[in-house]
């Protein structure tokens, strides 16, 4: 602003005070992935759950690295489940992404049809309420559902997918963006070191 005063208002500014300015901002990239165990604890928390719904969810997320939102939104018109594909016709960047379903995520999706053809019978905030309670039930208080997301695009890495073949799935038009979702675990990096030796 004072440089546009300056230039374009004929203001008589001689510098810009805020130029000066050193801002520090702070990484709020986040690398939580699962650590061994904890998802025993989480679906054995959903037992005790009254969203019967929530252990599939989390098992779907897993399996798709798909947003809450995107997962609460999700419609049976929109499975192919000849092909194995679900079409998610509006995303978080406003483009329609198609996800090849895994074995595991077929095996996550409920049995029938909600009334209001959802696929699963939860919404975005009840998905979030019901993971509170069980990370709080299984102790962990770090654990967020997004980060579910970040696991599962590492797992497509480790599985050997390729960038495009993850930004296909988790819909990331940028190679970048993507990359900061993906964590690979010390384990899998120290096993393939060991293989290669």
């Amino acid at each position: 602003m004072f440089e546009v005063a300056k230039r374009d208002w004929a203001i008589p500014i001689k510098e810009n005070p805020i130029k000066a300015l050193r801002f520090s901002a702070k990484m709020r990239m986040r690398t939580r992935r699962l650590r061994p165990g904890e998802l025993n604890r989480l679906l054995k928390a959903t037992r005790s759950c009254r969203s019967p719904p929530i252990s599939q969810i989390i098992q779907f997320a897993l399996a798709t690295g798909m947003r809450r939102g995107e997962i609460a939104d999700m419609q049976w018109k929109d499975l192919d489940l000849k092909r194995r594909l679900l079409t998610i016709p509006v995303t978080k960047n406003g483009h329609a992404r198609t996800i090849p379903l895994s074995n595991g995520a077929i095996k996550s999706l409920p049995k029938r049809c909600s009334i209001d053809g959802r696929v699963f019978s939860m919404t975005g905030n009840a998905i979030h309420l019901a993971w509170d309670r069980i990370t709080e039930r299984a102790g962990l208080d770090d654990l967020r559902f997004h980060d579910l997301r970040h696991e599962a695009i590492s797992r497509f890495f480790e599985l050997g997918l390729t960038i495009p073949e993850v930004a296909t799935i988790s819909g990331h038009r940028d190679a970048t963006m993507l990359l900061r979702y993906a964590h690979a675990s010390s384990s899998a990096v120290f096993k393939k070191l060991n293989q290669a030796a």
